[in-house]
């Protein structure tokens, strides 16, 4: 009787050692084959990452903040680039006014007052600045020069409105 007992445990241990040894087999698969699945994401993400890199720094190649002689001709002159580049946007975006047309802007509006809505400062020289009435738009290519006591002295180089469809 004994050694039955003992024969029905053996079996019964072998048969659960072999259920644990099946289930720790398959859970590795699924883990290995979720590691594999999210090394492949990874990769994957690391080259979009890659490209946007790429791509940002395309976008930023003609921008104040990248070109290094801009920044160091204002330095020179004992400005902060960055700083100056947000007042220079502002004195331009500033002169949006409720009822009127920003007099920068050497286009009258037609279906509303015109306005800058973006500005990108391209080096210490070059504005590029886009403008619209709410129906027509087009942009505006401008001169700069910062004087002595911080005084900006703006000059419109070429504009163009686009044609309405």
């Amino acid at each position: 009787m004994r050694n039955k007992i003992f024969l029905y445990l053996f079996i019964f241990a072998s048969l659960f050692i072999l259920f644990q040894f099946m289930n720790a087999k398959k859970a590795k698969e699924s883990y290995d084959k979720k590691i594999d699945n999210l090394q492949a994401e990874v990769t994957t993400k690391e080259t979009t990452i890659d490209s946007l890199i790429s791509a940002n720094m395309d976008l930023t190649y003609f921008t104040l903040d990248s070109n290094e002689d801009a920044v160091s001709y204002f330095e020179e002159m004992g400005y902060d680039a960055s700083k100056l580049a947000t007042t220079i946007s502002d004195q331009i975006i500033g002169q949006n006014k409720a009822g009127k047309d920003n007099p920068i802007i050497p286009f009258v509006g037609m279906e509303g007052n015109m306005n800058v809505n973006k500005v990108r400062l391209l080096n210490h020289k070059w504005i590029i600045a886009d403008f619209t009435d709410g129906v027509y738009w087009g942009e505006l290519f401008i001169i700069y020069e910062v004087k002595e006591g911080g005084v900006i002295d703006f000059e419109v180089e070429k504009s163009f409105l686009y044609p309405r469809d």
